[in-house]
């Protein structure tokens, strides 16, 4: 189901609609600040099991971030956050990074790794910053951005519809998406690490 949704006041109806359908471990696919990303609750290992299918990979080689709301959130599924990681977070959040962190034991265990860590972004989208809101909790995505495919496949609503309308259980139009992936910063060592340049420029 492709649903349209404006970023600039997402009507209650809608967002309720998709927290509804992620509660019931549907998978929905969402526009953020960089790609769009299929998501899912945190807390359904149904919908991971989808997600893994449709992106047709194994449940070892998953790379999940969770997306949060607000910077509060994060004491819930992370360690402790070290001073200068938190400035360099609340500097650059909202936006399109995603931070690594060592999560704690209250992470989902179908998340738990031998590496014990967790991607968090707090994308600079209002739609997903309501359904959050609405849901209680993070969600699960992965992006569904491939750079094997053309530039309209991942980013124009309509042909994302075509290519998964029948794959997930819903689908937010909230425009027209980018193509080009947040930047990835490792918080886990002594200092932080930039392993992945993508749409974003860090403010140190």
């Amino acid at each position: 189901m492709l649903i349209k949704v404006y970023e600039e006041n997402p009507a209650p109806r809608s967002i309720r609609q998709v927290a509804d359908c992620l509660r019931g471990g549907g998978t929905v696919i969402i526009p953020t600040d960089t790609v769009y990303s299929v998501g899912a609750s945190i807390y359904s290992s149904k919908a991971f099991d989808k997600i893994v299918s449709l992106k047709g990979i194994k449940k070892k080689d998953a790379k999940f971030s969770f997306i949060f709301n607000n910077l509060s959130m994060l004491s819930d599924f992370t360690k402790p956050i070290p001073n200068d990681v938190y400035r360099l977070m609340n500097r650059n959040l909202p936006g399109p990074f995603t931070f690594i962190l060592d999560a704690n034991n209250k992470i989902p265990k179908i998340f738990q790794s031998k590496k014990k860590t967790i991607g968090i972004r707090i994308p600079n989208n209002q739609i997903l910053m309501h359904i959050i809101e609405e849901l209680g909790h993070p969600i699960l995505t992965s992006s569904i951005y491939d750079t094997d495919e053309v530039v309209e496949y991942t980013s124009d609503p309509m042909l994302i519809d075509l290519s998964f309308g029948d794959r997930v259980d819903m689908i937010i139009d909230g425009g027209y998406g980018g193509n080009i992936p947040s930047t990835v910063i490792d918080c886990t060592g002594e200092s932080p690490v930039i392993i992945r340049q993508g749409l974003g420029i860090i403010d140190e």
